[in-house]
C-alpha cells in the first residue's frame, strides 16, 4: 500500500526538483505574491482555466473516458495543481503547490497554463488527444508566436510532467479490494435493487494531497443503533425520503432529483461562473481552482476512509431491518423503497455533504460569503436552483440525500463537519492556499 504522508511526499519531490534544476514549493500556494503583485496579477480577466475545466467536466460525463476505479475529482486535481504551478512559475510569484519551473524572463504564463492542461489530460484521457490537441491549437494561435510563448510552452509542459510523476504511485490504480458484506444490525450490505459490490474500497489508501493521512479528520463514531439521535434520524429519511412520501414537499422532491448529480461537478460549474462573474484573472482563476480541486480530491480521500472505517448501513437497509436494532423507537417496513437508487457505498459521512460544505468553505473564503448563483443541474436537464450564499448551496445539496432516501441527517451532518474541516486546513496560510478575490 502507498502510504506516503504529504511532508514525506514533499521531501522526496524535493529530490527530484533538486536533480531537474527546479525551486521546491512548501505545499498547496499560500499566493503571497512580491511587491509587484498588483501590476502583473491583475492582467485582463482570462477564461482559459475556466475553459480547460469546461473540457474536463465534459471528458468525465462521456460515457467510458473515466476510468470506473479512479475518481474524477483526482484529475481535476492534477490538473489544476498542474495549471497553477505553471502560472506561479512563468509570472514568477507566488508559492508554488510543489514545483517552480525555471522560466526564461517574460515568459507567457497564459501559454504554460494552456500547455500544461493540455499535456495533463492528454496523459490522463488519451483518446481524448485530437480535440485537446485542437483547443490547445487554438489558444496556442490567440498569443503572439514570439520566445515568450515557446518559453510558456516549456514550462506548462515541464510543469505537467512533473505533476503527473507526482502523483504515479498514489494508490489510485490499485484494484478494489472486495468488500464482505455485513450480517449485524448497523454494518453495511449491498442495497437494492441491484446489490452491486461496494466501490472505491482502495480509495482510503490514495494518498492524499495536502492532508497527512486519509483518517486526519475521520468523523467521530456512529451513534448506537438504540440512541434516539438515531431512531429521529431513521424515522426522518423513512418518512421523507421514500420514493410513495406523502410527507415529502413538491420542492424537496426536485431537490432530490435536482442533486442527483456527481456532487463535485455541480461545484466546479458553480466556481466556473464565479471566477467568470468576477473577472479573474488568470493568476486568481488558477488559484481558485486549484483551491477547490485538491480540497475536492481530500475531502474524497476522507470520506471514504470513514466510509469504509464505520461501514455503517444505508437507510433502505436499515429501515427493512429495523426490528433488529434494538431500538424500539424504529418500527421495520420490509416494503421500504428510497426515491432514488441508493449509491454502492456505506453511509456515514455523505459524500454530498462533505463535498458541498468543503466547496462552500473554499468559494467563501474567496469571494465572501454572499453570491448570487444559478445552478443547473445534469440530472434534471432544464431546471434551475437560485442562491444567495454559498452555504445556502451546500446546505441544499446535502439535505436533499434525505429527502432522496439514500442518507440521514446523521450523515449529513457529520458530512458537513468533515467538509469545512479539510477545507480549512487546505486554505491554513502557513499549508494552504489563501487570501480573498
Amino acid at each position: 500500500m502507498f502510504n506516503m504522508t504529504r511532508r514525506r511526499l514533499l521531501m522526496a519531490a524535493g529530490g527530484a526538483a533538486a536533480a531537474a534544476g527546479l525551486d521546491l514549493g512548501l505545499g498547496p500556494a499560500a499566493a503571497q505574491a512580491d511587491d509587484g503583485q498588483d501590476d502583473r496579477a491583475r492582467r485582463r480577466a482570462d477564461s482559459s482555466v475556466v475553459e480547460w475545466n469546461r473540457t474536463l467536466l465534459r471528458i468525465v460525463r462521456t460515457p467510458g473516458a473515466q476510468p470506473a476505479t479512479v475518481h474524477a475529482t483526482r484529475s481535476f486535481a492534477i490538473l489544476h495543481a498542474a495549471i497553477y504551478d505553471a502560472v506561479v512559475s512563468a509570472q514568477g510569484f507566488g508559492r508554488p503547490y510543489v514545483f517552480r519551473v525555471n522560466a526564461a524572463p517574460g515568459a507567457s504564463a497564459q501559454a504554460a497554463a494552456v500547455q500544461a492542461a493540455h499535456d495533463t489530460l492528454v496523459a490522463l484521457y488519451p483518446s481524448m488527444v485530437d480535440s485537446l490537441n485542437s483547443q490547445l491549437a487554438a489558444d496556442l494561435a490567440g498569443l503572439p508566436d514570439n520566445r515568450a510563448r515557446a518559453a510558456g510552452v516549456r514550462v506548462g509542459a515541464t510543469t505537467a510532467k512533473l505533476v503527473l510523476g507526482l502523483r504515479t504511485g498514489d494508490g489510485s490504480a490499485a484494484a478494489p479490494p472486495a468488500l464482505t458484506p455485513g450480517t449485524a444490525p448497523g454494518e453495511y450490505r449491498p442495497t437494492p435493487p441491484g446489490f452491486a459490490a461496494a466501490v472505491f474500497t482502495h480509495w482510503p489508501a490514495v494518498t492524499p494531497w495536502v492532508l497527512d493521512r486519509a483518517d486526519q479528520f475521520r468523523t467521530r463514531p456512529y451513534p448506537a443503533l438504540s440512541s434516539s439521535a438515531y431512531a429521529d434520524a431513521l424515522n426522518e429519511v423513512k418518512s421523507l425520503g421514500q420514493d410513495t412520501s406523502q410527507t415529502r414537499t413538491a420542492d424537496q422532491t426536485t431537490q432530490a432529483r435536482f442533486w442527483a448529480a456527481s456532487i463535485w461537478n455541480y461545484w466546479n460549474e458553480i466556481t466556473q461562473s464565479t471566477v467568470s462573474g468576477h473577472g479573474a484573472d488568470l493568476f486568481t482563476a488558477a488559484r481558485v481552482f486549484a483551491d477547490l480541486t485538491l480540497t475536492f480530491a481530500d475531502s474524497v480521500i476522507a470520506f471514504y476512509d470513514s466510509k469504509y472505517h464505520f461501514r455503517i448501513w444505508r437507510p433502505v437497509t436499515a429501515i427493512r431491518l429495523a426490528d433488529t436494532d434494538g431500538n424500539p423507537a424504529t418500527t421495520a417496513d420490509p416494503a421500504w423503497n428510497p426515491l432514488a437508487t441508493t449509491p454502492n457505498d456505506p453511509s456515514y459521512p455523505g459524500a454530498h455533504s462533505v463535498v458541498s460544505e468543503a466547496g462552500a468553505t473554499v468559494l467563501t473564503r474567496h469571494f465572501g460569503p454572499r453570491e448570487h448563483v444559478v445552478v443547473t443541474s445534469e440530472a434534471l436537464p432544464g431546471v434551475t436552483r437560485t442562491f444567495e450564499r454559498f452555504q445556502d448551496i451546500a446546505d441544499e445539496a446535502g439535505l436533499s440525500r434525505i429527502f432522496a432516501g439514500v442518507h440521514t441527517r446523521l450523515d449529513h451532518d457529520a458530512g458537513q463537519r468533515m467538509g469545512v474541516d479539510v477545507a480549512r486546513f487546505v486554505l491554513d496560510p502557513d499549508d494552504g492556499l489563501t487570501g480573498s478575490v
